[in-house]
């Protein structure tokens, strides 16, 4: 376990998992140091409980010294590890790691890890509520609610954390080593932060780095960078597929989930198809990874299918928002990549107002045209990557350059017919115009409200 007793520990970033990080270091009595880059104005709210605990809180910039005089220092998930503080640091023999990083130290019990492109948080929430369900003591938190050091106090032998885990965070893990990692997809996500795609699916697989044989890690048979993955992992791979059968892990079989732990193994019925509530083929395979590593867990299948059919989709995950003069409104918010949005009008049969834009991530947006062509009736822009689109998507579908979100809902509202839907799936980032993905849904959300009837 890290030594933290009298340590100077720097916390780089203000962000909900490094304020966590900075009072559980403190209360683990180090000497803690906060920097941020932006202004203490901005970071008002939080700066009194920090210096209340005697935390010293740096702000609007990273100074050299702070980050040279310091035994340990953890950075926040959204601080790129080549700010050049932290290659300077790293240079100088100082350890960095993550908030992640830093909880798996100390974190009891038993870790299952979900991590992909698309489909993290209602994969962990759906294993949260089956755990749960089966009566294993869990928690839930990382990427989605509670940050990882937040966990550690209610963690025991016993307990099974189930944890969202992003790129950001998997790429400064050391020793992080969950019993059970899940791989739901990898595609083009973050090249603005990771550079390439294989520097982003390297982060990916950091999941496992740690897992050995007596581990167990849960892949994408129908995904080629997962497939890819499962040649570089020491752990027992187990596999979900919608296409195909598998030699151990779930996949469909005439109209039902099924499931085998062992190609010699017999094959169980865990579920019919239909009693999945979540509309897409991308949730069936979140159910499909979900059952696979419940399963794995010592859950049954009957009560996996119980939790499955009373399961509700999760806020800003392609989730229905009223209906408007015949014209359904849907808020998937949380599409921020192209493959997001992809399977998000892969749910609908046609006649979509499609909402896209928001903060570009290096995306390549003519991966939609397909898609567009034959369900899309028209495309409305918002935010700053909207030229970008519009660029990328020019006489493939009907586009109509709305710049805000409330400009964007009202045109759509005015062309859609009744039984057609609007759709907010993004395919960027928010934060040009908004806190972050759930501010924009909820803004949509309320938008939609305030339409007549």
């Amino acid at each position: 376990m890290l030594e933290l007793k009298a340590k100077k520990v720097l916390v780089v970033g203000m962000g909900k998992s490094g304020l966590a990080a900075a009072l559980f270091l403190r209360h683990r009595g180090a000497q803690v140091t906060v920097s941020d880059l932006r202004s203490a104005e901005a970071l008002a709210k939080d700066i009194p409980a920090l210096l209340e605990e005697g935390i010293m809180v740096e702000t609007s910039g990273h100074g050299l010294l702070t980050f040279r005089r310091q035994d340990l220092i953890v950075v926040s998930p959204g601080v790129p590890l080549d700010t050049p503080e932290l290659v300077q640091a790293k240079a100088l023999g100082r350890p960095v790691i993550g908030e992640l990083e830093l909880a798996a130290r100390f974190l009891k019990g038993h870790t299952l890890a979900v991590t992909g492109s698309n489909g993290k948080t209602t994969t962990t929430t759906l294993l949260g509520e089956i755990l749960s369900d089966a009566g294993l003591p869990t928690l839930v938190g990382g990427n989605i609610g509670v940050p990882v050091v937040g966990l550690i106090e209610s963690s025991s032998d016993e307990t099974w954390s189930v944890l969202e885990v992003s790129s950001f965070q998997l790429e400064s893990t050391v020793e992080f080593h969950p019993s059970i990692a899940v791989i739901l997809n990898i595609t083009p996500d973050h090249l603005d932060r990771h550079g390439t795609f294989e520097n982003y699916c390297a982060a990916k697989e950091r999941i496992f780095a740690r897992q050995t044989s007596q581990d167990c890690l849960v892949l994408n048979a129908d995904n080629t960078p997962c497939e890819a993955a499962a040649t570089r992992s020491a752990a027992t791979v187990y596999w979900f597929s919608v296409e195909h059968p598998v030699s151990r892990g779930a996949w469909l079989e005439q109209g039902f989930v099924v499931y085998r732990p062992a190609a010699d193994a017999p094959t169980e019925r865990v579920m019919p198809l239909g009693a999945i509530p979540l509309k897409g083929e991308h949730n069936v395979e979140n159910v499909l990874a979900a059952v696979v590593a419940a399963r794995l867990a010592g859950v049954s299948a009957d009560q996996i299918c119980r939790t499955v059919e009373k399961f509700q989709a999760v806020e800003h995950r392609l989730e229905y928002v009223a209906t408007r003069r015949g014209v359904e409104y849907y808020n998937d918010s949380k599409a921020t990549n192209v493959d997001a949005t992809s399977k998000a009008i892969a749910a609908f049969s046609g006649g979509i107002h499609l909402i896209l834009g928001g903060k570009d991530k290096h995306s390549d947006y003519t991966q939609l045209e397909g898609l567009l062509r034959d369900r899309v009736r028209a495309v409305y822009t918002i935010g700053s990557a909207a030229a970008k689109i519009e660029s990328h998507l020019r006489g493939v579908v009907a586009i109509r350059s709305c710049e805000t979100l409330q400009k964007a809902v009202a045109a759509a509202a005015l062309a859609a017919r009744p039984g057609e839907v609007v759709l907010l799936a993004p395919a960027c980032s928010s934060f040009d115009q908004f806190k972050n993905y759930e501010h924009r849904g909820t803004t949509f959300k309320q938008l939609v409200k305030e339409l007549p009837d």
